[in-house]
């Protein structure tokens, strides 16, 4: 059976999580000094990592033969915490599980001691989407919670979470992925996996992505399905965007005071089926380029000159 690239490249360690260093660099000294926390907040965009480091977090915490706070993947309690079925690793969904009575159960279970390591860990992913009433009866587990339970929740909208749940949670907001961090990521594994990448693809992958690390995968798996070369052109035609040489186009006429070509191209990307919102992100990104293009190659002309040069 075929598995999707994002999961398939899903870090095994936090050496693995790009782009969040600041994070994991702290995550692994604590495991190392044993200076361990009971909760955890861990917010963001998605797609940057959240769930795969608490995950890593999880077992890095149970390892036995820990390796500078990474998990070792090869002791007894690191392969059976890989399976999904481990009874020490608990992932909530609290976007279908954000009742009072799934809360209420999972503090009548937190009290079970941990099967095969030293913690019990919960995952409560988009946690923001508990109700006042499940949060009220987290809040009391968070409060006085047993010895070898850990917490870690995580979410896209931590301004949602109650202040009295944030007050008890080490917090880590992970960041958005630089796009040359995500390029030199995708081509990594386009290296290993055989996928043969045009010039620019990769690049235009990145941006769409806007710092998700599982979008800009799940996107390379979409182009490299077509069966051949990922491509710029390729990439437009999926995403419903405007081509490169339909962007500097519209640039040339807008830049210039000619309406011509510009309405051309915009009734030429109609018939095609573009879709309006991603061509006007497209164009804005385009004309925000030509501009970091002309400051940086005379600032002078740009900043102080006439207007009419952008």
């Amino acid at each position: 059976m075929y598995t999707a690239l994002y999961r398939e490249w899903r870090p095994a360690d936090f050496d693995g999580v790009v782009g969040q260093e600041h994070i994991t660099s702290i995550l692994k000294n604590q495991i190392k000094t044993g200076r361990i926390s009971h909760a955890y907040l861990f917010s963001g965009p998605r797609g940057t990592g959240k769930t795969s480091t608490a995950k890593i977090f999880a077992r890095a915490v149970n390892c036995t033969q820990n390796r500078e706070g990474n998990p070792c993947g090869e002791c007894a309690v690191c392969k059976e915490l890989v399976n999904e079925n481990n009874m020490d690793v608990i992932e909530i969904d609290a976007a279908s599980n954000n009742g009072v009575d799934e809360i209420r159960d999972l503090r009548e279970k937190v009290r079970y001691a941990p099967a095969v390591g030293t913690y019990k860990v919960y995952i409560i992913d988009e946690v923001h989407m508990l109700s006042i009433g499940a949060f009220n009866a987290l809040l009391k587990t968070l409060e006085e919670p047993p010895a070898h339970a850990i917490f870690i929740l995580a979410t896209t909208q931590p301004g949602k979470l109650p202040s009295t749940i944030l007050s008890r949670c080490q917090h880590y907001q992970f960041r958005r992925i630089a796009p040359r961090v995500i390029v030199e990521r995708l081509s990594a594994i386009c290296k290993a996996k055989g996928i043969e990448v045009g010039p620019g693809a990769l690049e235009d992958i990145a941006a769409w992505a806007q710092g998700g690390m599982r979008d800009a995968l799940s996107l390379l798996d979409q182009c490299a399905g077509m069966g051949e070369a990922v491509t710029r052109e390729a990439l437009a035609a999926l995403l419903g965007s405007a081509s490169p040489e339909r962007l500097f186009a519209m640039a040339e006429g807008l830049l210039g005071d000619d309406a011509v070509p510009v309405i051309e191209q915009l009734d030429a990307f109609i018939q095609e089926g573009g879709d309006l919102e991603t061509l006007i992100a497209d164009l804005i990104g385009h004309l925000r380029n030509v501009m970091m293009a002309l400051i940086l190659s005379d600032p002078s002309d740009v900043i102080y000159g006439d207007a009419a040069t952008l």
